[in-house]
């Protein structure tokens, strides 16, 4: 059993599938006797889910995108001390359904800020608290979003351009951090994505 912690996000665009996934992966864990925490991001506290439903399910079509950009990152300054931070010393393995590579992509390419500054500024406020693995479930932005099924949130119904330029910023991410990054291919059947999760996960925790 490992003495420290191990800190796992999933990252991807819409109708990637990474939410189920996590989901999925948490249990595995479990069931192997793996002390995890599991958090989304925003969310898994008070602030962050006052915050997710504002963010993601009020009509706010005047919110600019540093404003956006800001909250996300209020939020995950709390997520970080409140949850992630203790469990990580704790020496449990902490899965988060989305983290600071989100803010980069979506509000940073998506929505046309400088991402240099946006990246430093969000690493900076969570005291350089990153994952030690993350999970890019790479799917083509049109395949994604006709998986996406019932009402959409405030993301969910931006144009087309913008999921593009937000995969375009995951795949410059990745390509930046390959270390950190493993993309997989979110069109393969979940069991496969599984699969290549899990073998990960395992080979990461060994070394």
């Amino acid at each position: 059993m490992r003495t420290r912690g191990f800190f796992l996000t999933l990252e991807g665009p819409e109708g990637s599938g990474k939410s189920s996934q996590a989901r999925w992966l948490v249990q595995a864990l479990h069931r192997e006797g793996h002390p995890v925490v599991f958090v989304r991001d925003p969310g898994s506290t008070a602030l962050g889910k006052r915050l997710r439903t504002v963010l993601l399910h009020a009509h706010l079509k005047e919110l600019r995108p540093l404003a956006e950009a800001l909250l996300f990152i209020a939020g995950r300054i709390q997520l970080v001390e409140e949850r992630i931070t203790p469990a990580l010393r704790a020496g449990c393995l902490v899965v988060c359904d989305r983290f600071h590579d989100a803010t980069v992509s979506y509000q940073g390419f998506g929505g046309e800020l400088d991402v240099n500054w946006l990246d430093r500024l969000g690493r900076t406020a969570i005291g350089q608290v990153m994952p030690d693995l993350t999970f890019l479930l790479d799917v083509p932005v049109r395949i994604g979003l006709a998986r996406v099924k019932g009402p959409k949130d405030r993301m969910e119904r931006k144009a087309l351009t913008f999921h593009q330029r937000v995969l375009h910023g995951y795949r410059q991410l990745a390509r930046r951090e390959p270390r950190r990054f493993v993309v997989l291919d979110a069109t393969q059947p979940p069991a496969l994505v599984r699969q290549q999760m899990l073998r990960t996960v395992w080979k990461r925790l060994r070394r």
